[in-house]
């Protein structure tokens, strides 16, 4: 998860380490700009004050949770016409970002990004979550300065890192460290909800119908899913192994371990309810499906991971598994807080809703 972010601005004797590295803010350069280090550690030369910027990636997402929207000139990704909600950060900023340049595209195995397109935006700075010799090339070609950044783990330090350094060059240093320290708080109150929960006495559930690479049916699983670790939750998919991971497994090892509790992604809820049509006996057999404790989520996975889904996702399995420890979160108001913390967006859970990607119990058996 996220830890606080700190800001390396102690004694004299890091000034030396500061001017050879740089910090989120940057060093003074000769020419009155300023020398930031990005994450792949290529020092760039930005401009003392950011006004407009090209974000590409998972940078647009990025630049809506640090509130700078406004600042961005153009960026890659979808068109309007095929942004869902459960792409959030371009689904509040469609109408907003509707006459911006889109200058690339993102699509696995099609990166492609468009130089002169980016010039024309007349942008200060290009974030981009690229090799180095992507960004070194969009540098050379455009002659804007081009900072790399992380793609982002969820709640990992890398995403951590990355919004430090889009901060950093964009003045909004502030805000990154109310983001780091809004889901640090969100984390420890998950853990003190549930950390004293007897081992023996945890929930067995299981991610199931996960997004990765398009949607899955039951079979497709996530292994050390943050969202059951934070709240405590034996994941009978968890092999000891670090990370998580998302894969699809035999059906009839889902049987074999027999969760009490079914999580599924939104999006791979039709998928098990053609399955569950044509195999019924199959899910006869699992405890779950008898005891109609089979709920679906959003699916948190839509152009790269949306922290904002995901971490409502967290509240939300908390207070099916443990509903006496979440009485004193009303997940609707948890939700909205999120939501307009991220976004600012309190009733995007509605949104959510009228798409299909509800929080609550499914009847796979409902066609």
């Amino acid at each position: 998860m996220l830890k606080r972010l700190t800001i390396i601005t102690i004694t004299l004797l890091t000034a030396l380490a500061l001017t050879a590295c740089g910090t989120p803010e940057g060093d003074s350069d000769e020419a009155g700009g300023r020398v930031i280090t990005d994450s792949l550690g290529r020092e760039v030369s930005v401009p003392e004050t950011v006004e407009s910027i090209v974000v590409l990636g998972n940078a647009p997402r990025m630049a809506v949770y640090l509130g700078l929207g406004d600042m961005v000139a153009g960026y890659s990704g979808m068109s309007s016409g095929d942004i869902s909600p459960l792409t959030a950060y371009a689904y509040v900023t469609r109408d907003a970002w509707a006459d911006k340049s889109v200058v690339g595209t993102d699509s696995s195995g099609s990166t492609s990004y468009n130089s002169e397109a980016i010039i024309l935006t007349g942008a200060d700075v290009i974030f981009c979550t690229a090799t180095a010799d992507v960004a070194d090339r969009l540098q050379r070609e455009t002659g804007i300065p081009c900072l790399a950044l992380e793609q982002g783990t969820l709640f990992g330090e890398d995403f951590e890192r990355s919004l430090a350094i889009m901060a950093g060059a964009c003045g909004v240093t502030e805000r990154a460290e109310e983001i780091s320290a809004y889901v640090d708080e969100c984390f420890a109150e998950l853990g003190s909800l549930t950390a004293d929960v007897p081992e023996a006495e945890r929930p067995s559930v299981l991610s199931a119908a996960a997004t990765f690479r398009g949607p899955h049916g039951i079979e497709g699983i996530r292994v050390n899913d943050p969202v059951m670790l934070s709240v405590n939750a034996l994941n009978l998919a968890d092999d000891g192994s670090e990370g998580a991971q998302s894969y699809t497994v035999d059906k009839e090892q889902i049987l074999a371990w027999d969760p009490e509790y079914i999580f599924l992604d939104s999006g791979g809820v039709a998928l098990v309810r053609q399955d569950y049509a044509a195999h019924p006996d199959y899910y006869a057999g699992l405890s779950a499906f008898n005891s109609g404790r089979i709920y679906q989520y959003p699916s948190s996975t839509s152009y790269y991971d949306n922290m904002e889904i995901s971490l409502a996702n967290c509240y939300f399995v908390g207070s099916v598994l443990y509903p006496e420890r979440f009485a004193g979160v009303d997940f609707e108001e948890k939700a909205a807080e999120i939501f307009g913390f991220f976004l600012g967006e309190e009733g995007y859970l509605d949104v959510l809703a009228e798409y299909g990607a509800y929080y609550g119990a499914v009847d796979i058996s409902d066609e």
